[in-house]
């Protein structure tokens, strides 16, 4: 409405007709509703013009804005088709039942029908919806239709207000009827399905810009009376408060059907009974709250309505027993062949019952009709064969690489196929994963799951240091958090600390005991030595010796306890190690072996209470913990 020397008025217009279409698809049509007004505003130049024959100076900025609005509003759909990946979007008979009978007579007199009544709606709000479809509105088969009657009556109301619009064009007095007029049709054309086809019945949502028009007109129109018939404005005003306070009034109560999803189904329902799709939620509504009973009734009452509902026939048998449900998901996929949840659910059923080769047939087309479906891809692996898991596991680690429950799935196969090494880095995978959303509280503790396998893979390698470092490390993580684990956790960490302090000093004795700056006589550690050289060793390798052997196992294995000489004639120099330098990452049989070594040492054997605790510790109630704990 600005002057039409102001260039800058015609691309912002465009700009913001963008923003408008980015935000819903009918936003673009103000670009041609700019053109409607600006070529009603210069009307009598464009006559005059074709009538003299001759393009004045003034036609020529019109000419020039319109090719502008043209070719941008040409842009903004070439966009929004790249969008939809140059295809219009697809559609289903039960989005919009009339759009697919076959039948153009009936479809005209329906859509013709559905226009008339969204203008019913502007003018009296009371039958409200947040979802048309699915019989909402029956179908007008026939030309004797009392509804017929509504739809000549809204048009012929169109046609008064069209007429006089047009012949408003020379004189230009009525221009807000105009603006009102091109407010209450020109976005409404793209939805009407009298263009294109659209995936709805009737939308609410879509009166929105129409309703500014309709209020447009309304204000003129009591304008006009307002001045014409001074008479009636004590009638206006009344007829304007009670409009009012009736549009208020079923707005407060609109809002009370939207506070939540239960109170909008029941009161949506209570309106539109017949609505097949509005039975189907409900029933949705109902399984999740656990009331299995009404959610069936109510799945029945959507099938009567729709027999054909693919999506009723598949989450009905979700509820019921098994052979009713086979024939129910058969129904579904009859109805709906590329319906992914049918042949998931059948593939389940068929599973269950031991009909291993129909099950695997019903996922795998799961995964043909949606190549991401990951839990079809969670189920073929309890079903294919041992050779064609690792490309199942590979594929689930594609498909959600940040999912710690995979990780654990190959950590746990690699486990049974005998290789502890790679479990040991999946399942350390799904514990550092399991972590990241550590804040979150989840009905499954992920983060114990995935800890519980790596440190039982890591004591089945026994690497009871990175246990260890594991526990630490997991104590850090969950601290402040409060968990009934802990405890037997910190317990087992205790005892693995008391463990590896004393392995750690039974290395020090038997791998280097002390430093010498005298060198032995080897003789004593020939392979023939007898038995009476053997005794002669000193009262303290006798001791060391001892200790040694009390130790674990696996360590007496790797320990070779060598001859030394007398300590007054070696000269030896004691020295203190720390339990912190003896803790290796790794526990190879290589790494506890001892080196060969040309001359050995030994000290003074020293009492060690740290064994002493762990011989004391009572063995059953280790395991408990250790059970408990993992």
């Amino acid at each position: 409405m600005k002057p039409t020397s102001n260039k800058k008025c015609v691309w912002l217009s465009v700009v913001l007709g963008a923003l408008s279409m980015l935000a819903k698809e009918t936003g673009v049509t103000v670009l041609l509703l700019n053109l409607a007004i600006d070529f009603y505003r210069c009307w009598p130049l464009v006559k005059r013009s074709l009538c003299s024959l001759k393009i004045e100076k003034k036609c020529t900025g019109l000419s020039v804005r319109t090719t502008k609005v043209l070719v941008s509003l040409s842009l903004l759909v070439c966009l929004r088709l790249a969008l939809l990946q140059g295809t219009w979007p697809t559609f289903s008979p039960q989005d919009n039942p009339a759009a697919f009978h076959p039948s153009f007579f009936v479809r005209l007199m329906t859509f013709c029908y559905l226009a008339a009544f969204n203008w019913w709606l502007l003018l009296c709000p009371w039958t409200l919806s947040h979802d048309w479809q699915m019989g909402s509105v029956p179908l007008i088969t026939s030309g004797w239709d009392p509804r017929n009657f509504i739809t000549c009556a809204a048009f012929g109301a169109l046609l008064l207000l069209c007429y006089r619009c047009v012949s408003d064009l020379e004189i230009q007095r009525h221009t807000p009827a105009v603006i009102g007029l091109l407010l209450l049709v020109v976005p409404f054309v793209p939805a009407s399905n009298l263009l294109v086809t659209v995936g709805f019945v009737i939308a609410e949502r879509v009166l929105y810009i129409p309703s500014v028009g309709s209020v447009i007109i309304t204000a003129y129109g009591v304008q006009l009376m307002w001045y014409s018939k001074p008479g009636a404005k004590a009638a206006l005003v009344v007829a304007l408060a009670v409009l009012a306070a009736s549009g208020v009034a079923r707005t407060h109560r609109r809002n009370a059907d939207w506070r939540d999803r239960a109170t909008l189904l029941r009161a949506d329902l209570a309106s539109l009974p017949q609505n097949a799709k509005l039975h189907y939620n409900f029933g949705n509504f109902l399984r999740e709250t656990e009331q299995q009973d009404n959610a069936i009734k109510h799945y029945k009452e959507a099938l009567r309505l729709w027999p054909t509902y693919a999506s009723a026939h598949n989450n009905i048998g979700t509820l019921i027993s098994a052979d009713s449900a086979e024939q129910h998901f058969l129904k579904a996929i009859k109805y709906n062949r590329h319906h992914v949840n049918a042949h998931y659910n059948l593939g389940k059923l068929y599973k269950k019952s031991g009909r291993i080769i129909q099950a695997i047939k019903m996922l795998e087309r799961c995964i043909v009709l949606q190549p991401r479906f990951v839990q079809a891809q969670v189920e073929l692996l309890s079903l294919k064969p041992e050779s064609e898991k690792p490309k199942i596991l590979k594929r689930l680690l594609e498909l959600e690489p940040n999912n710690w429950e995979h990780y654990v799935l190959y950590g746990n196969w690699l486990r049974t196929k005998g290789l502890p090494g790679a479990a040991a880095k999946y399942f350390l995978e799904a514990t550092r994963l399991s972590f990241r959303n550590r804040n979150v509280e989840k009905p499954i503790r992920g983060d114990l799951i995935s800890f519980r396998s790596t440190a039982l893979m890591y004591r089945s390698l026994g690497q009871k240091s990175r246990t260890l470092q594991l526990l630490t490390r997991w104590h850090t993580w969950r601290r402040g958090w409060p968990s009934a684990a802990a405890a037997h956790t910190y317990l087992r960490d205790w005892r693995l600390r008391l463990e590896l302090e004393g392995r750690a000093l039974a290395y020090s004795k038997a791998v280097n005991p002390m430093k010498s700056t005298t060198c032995f006589d080897h003789t004593q550690l020939a392979a023939g030595a007898t038995e009476a050289e053997v005794t002669t060793n000193n009262e303290e390798l006798v001791k060391s010796d001892e200790i040694v052997k009390s130790d674990d196992r696996d360590v007496t294995k790797s320990v070779t306890v060598e001859n030394t000489c007398d300590h007054k004639t070696c000269g030896l120099k004691k020295r203190n190690l720390s339990i912190s330098t003896q803790i290796k990452t790794t526990h190879n049989k290589s790494e506890i072996g001892l080196k060969q070594k040309k001359c050995t040492v030994h000290r003074k054997q020293k009492n060690i209470k740290n064994n002493d605790v762990i011989a004391d510790m009572a063995a059953p109630l280790a395991e408990h913990i250790l059970m408990k704990t993992f």
